[in-house]
């Protein structure tokens, strides 16, 4: 009897924390156009834990009640909230208007590997703070662990340069992508209108390991097979309308 009490609780115990902690679904939006935003940093305080939200604004997040969830893009305000056990919500980031830093004027546009190279060194004191170089360090008294290494590895600067190694990193890989799948050339190519290739180009971007790869021939043939799937269907991967929210006044 004693047993089967202690599985019993042991049940209830496991029921209670599936309850506190669910997945919160949701999307970004800009505060002022309405339009969804993307890159966004979806971060839950209470556990450390944090996700990008997808190509269409959208995210999933473990959270559970009381939580602080925050939402953060450069250029952009932080909004926050704290989750009340609902199951969707949504973030409303305002600009921060014109954000301008100082540039460089030159005679011609940088490629993507020269921005990429130029911004790591712009940020390569911050990336330092993320390196373990030197963990093992020699000296007249033998080998030893270097201190600023193991700081370096497993401080929150560390860990924080490293994910902005990550961010410029796919920074870099959209760029890649931008630098051929252009306006410019997918019209010249398909004989697209401004608009039907907005929506096309939306919808149908390739990724950066097949840009990087694909020779010029390849390249046309998946804009071709692109074009002709998004004329029996273009809405097939369409963003859908805002679905309309109730915001109560206080």
């Amino acid at each position: 009897m004693r047993f089967f009490s202690l599985l019993l609780l042991l049940y209830c115990i496991a029921l209670t924390a599936t309850a506190q902690t669910n997945t919160v679904k949701g999307f970004v939006v800009d505060k002022d156009s309405k339009l969804r935003l993307a890159k966004v940093y979806i971060y839950n305080a209470s556990k450390d834990e944090g996700i990008y939200n997808t190509p269409k604004g959208e995210f999933s997040i473990n959270a559970a009640v009381g939580d602080t969830l925050y939402a953060v893009l450069q250029g952009y305000a932080v909004d926050t909230l704290i989750h009340n056990g609902q199951k969707a919500v949504y973030f409303q980031l305002k600009s921060l208007g014109i954000n301008l830093r100082e540039v460089s004027i030159t005679g011609r546009k940088y490629t993507p590997k020269e921005s990429h190279a130029n911004t790591l060194k712009e940020y390569k004191y911050a990336l330092d703070k993320g390196k373990a170089k030197d963990l093992l360090n020699l000296g007249l008294g033998g080998a030893g662990l270097g201190i600023d290494a193991i700081y370096n590895l497993l401080s929150r600067d560390g860990k924080n340069a490293r994910h902005l190694q990550k961010i410029l990193e796919r920074d870099y890989h959209e760029a890649i992508i931008d630098y051929r799948f252009t306006p410019d050339y997918v019209k010249k190519v398909l004989q697209l209108g401004d608009y039907e290739m907005e929506d096309f180009m939306q919808q149908y971007r390739p990724t950066y390991q097949f840009v990087l790869t694909a020779s010029d021939y390849a390249f046309v043939v998946y804009l071709r097979n692109s074009y002709a799937s998004y004329k029996r269907n273009p809405a097939a991967f369409r963003l859908q309308p805002l679905p309309k929210i109730k915001v109560e006044e206080f």
